[in-house]
Formats: structure tokens, C-alpha cells, sequence
């Protein structure tokens, strides 16, 4: 299949660049903040499947510009999905645990009510109706806490801390599914791939890695694979403030994706050891 992807530089996008039959678009190809040259590009390229792996991702900084980010979050893939709805093809686009309250200590299903805390959550919200709306085979997949050798995320925060510093005081009372971006692309790849042989149904899923944890037990983790001496103090999120909200619960029910596409949870500390060496390395 010919799949045409937004993002270039971004964690996924980089994973799902790996693919020989993939195409990558990045912001001089498709500028986001553009929705309807997004479309566009999508009718002139005439892909057999296209996957949205581009985003506002900069969860404070929406706070400061939600405007901006509800173009590239909302209006964006709306416009890309009823390209694809035109042309008769499959959209699987990339949501978040953001767009939940992050109540409770129960894994959210994917058909479980929206409530998002925040700009970013809202964006997501947005863009999220507007693939539905658009009426064509979509699949959206909600992830959470995102890690890989590229770009700006949790694990290379606490390597490049840990450079400098024996001691972090890390949130303990955030729970979630830490998950690597090689495995989301995979996952977005096998699911544009159900979509167009039939095999997979349309609608919303979720993803995440195994075992729920707390920041300070994925830093643990981080520090104890790449022999780090750091001693964590465990604090709660109202010690840590952010212009943005976090969800204390980011637990995810990844249920219906292994139905529907045999897909199952990656185990997250899986090859964190040997990501933490080329993460050294790089």
C-alpha cells in the first residue's frame, strides 16, 4: 500500500518513516496551521491510506495559544479526513489521553465521555469530531506518555537531568502507560493497513504500554537500565505546578484494538535499555 504521512519530525512520524512504502510529509510539504492546503495535498497525491502523525504537542503551550492549536489539532485533520472521505480512503490519526479528566483509577474505554482539562485536550477534542464527522473509514487512536530517541519527551528529560544532577523530585500521583513511538507507528501502520483490506473496523481505540506506572517509577526504571545513580524523591502534582492540567489518571483500556486489529500492549520496558545507549550515543 502507499501510505502518506503528516509529520516528518516528530516521534512517530520518524518511526513510521522507517517503512518503505511510506511518504512523510513535513511543514513545507503541508503546513498544518493551513488545513485546507492539507486536503489538498491529500487529493493531489492520491495515497491508498493516509495516517496523521503531525500535531501541536506543546501541552503548556496551548494554554498560551489554544487559537493556534485547534487549527493543527482540529481543523487540520478534519480537513484531511474528508479528503479521505471524498476519495474513499482510510485516515487513522493520532489522539491523546488528554482529551479525558484523568478522574478515577479505571482504565478509560474509548467510548467513555470526553472531558478534556485543558487548551491542548480541547484541540484534540476538536479534531477528534471532525475525522468523525467527516464520514469516512477512520480509525483514531488515543496513546499517552510517548518515548523514543527523538524529540522532546520524558525519557530523554530524565538521561540528559541524571547528566548533571543526583537527586529528582518526581510526580508520583500521575498513572499512566508510558509507550514507545516505534510501537504507535507500527500500530498506525497494521491499522491503515486493517482499513483498507477490510479487516480492521473504523472508530475510536486506544494504546498504551504496559505496566501503569507513576513518573517517578518510570524514572526508576530509566535510571536503573542505564546504570544512573539518581535518587528520586516522589512528589505530587500540586508540588510541581504547569500552566497546563495534567490528568492524574492516563490508565488507558486498550481492549477493542486487540479485537479488532489483534494488536496488544507493548511492554515498555522492552528495549528501554538499548534506547537509553543510543539516546547516549546520539
Amino acid at each position: 500500500m502507499t501510505v502518506l504521512v503528516f509529520g516528518k519530525t516528530g516521534q512517530v512520524a520518524r518511526e513510521l518513516a522507517q517503512y518503505s512504502d511510506v511518504r512523510c510529509l513535513d511543514r513545507a510539504d503541508a503546513d498544518l496551521s493551513q488545513p485546507l492546503h492539507c486536503g489538498n495535498m491529500i487529493r493531489r497525491l492520491q495515497p491508498e491510506v493516509v495516517i496523521n502523525a503531525a500535531a501541536f504537542t506543546g501541552v503548556d503551550e496551548a494554554e498560551q495559544d489554544e487559537a493556534l492549536a485547534t487549527v493543527i489539532n482540529g481543523d487540520a485533520p478534519a480537513a484531511m479526513a474528508v479528503a479521505c472521505a471524498e476519495m474513499a480512503v482510510p485516515f487513522v490519526h493520532i489522539s491523546t489521553d488528554y482529551v479525558f479528566d484523568g478522574t478515577g483509577s479505571t482504565a478509560f474505554a474509548p467510548d467513555h465521555e470526553t472531558c478534556p482539562l485543558g487548551a491542548y485536550g480541547r484541540s484534540k477534542q476538536v479534531g477528534e469530531r471532525g475525522v468523525v464527522a467527516a464520514g469516512g473509514k477512520y480509525a483514531i487512536l488515543r496513546t499517552s506518555w510517548v518515548y523514543s530517541r527523538h524529540g522532546k519527551n520524558f525519557l530523554k528529560t530524565m538521561l540528559r537531568l541524571s547528566e548533571t544532577r543526583d537527586q529528582l523530585g518526581i510526580v508520583n500521583d500521575q498513572i499512566g502507560g508510558p509507550t514507545p513511538a516505534a510501537a504507535i507507528a507500527a500500530a498506525c501502520y497494521a491499522m491503515a493497513g486493517g482499513l483498507l483490506s477490510g479487516s480492521g473496523g473504523a472508530g475510536i481505540y486506544h494504546f498504551s504500554g504496559m505496566p501503569e506506572v507513576s513518573w517517578a517509577d518510570f524514572a526508576a526504571e530509566i535510571f536503573a537500565q542505564s546504570g544512573r545513580q539518581v535518587t528520586i524523591t516522589e512528589i505530587l502534582t500540586q508540588d510541581y505546578p504547569t500552566p497546563a492540567k495534567r490528568p492524574l489518571n492516563s490508565r488507558l483500556n486498550c481492549d477493542s484494538l486487540k479485537e479488532q486489529f489483534g494488536i496488544l500492549r507493548p511492554d515498555w520496558r522492552t528495549g528501554l535499555e538499548q534506547l537509553c545507549k543510543d539516546i547516549e550515543v546520539n
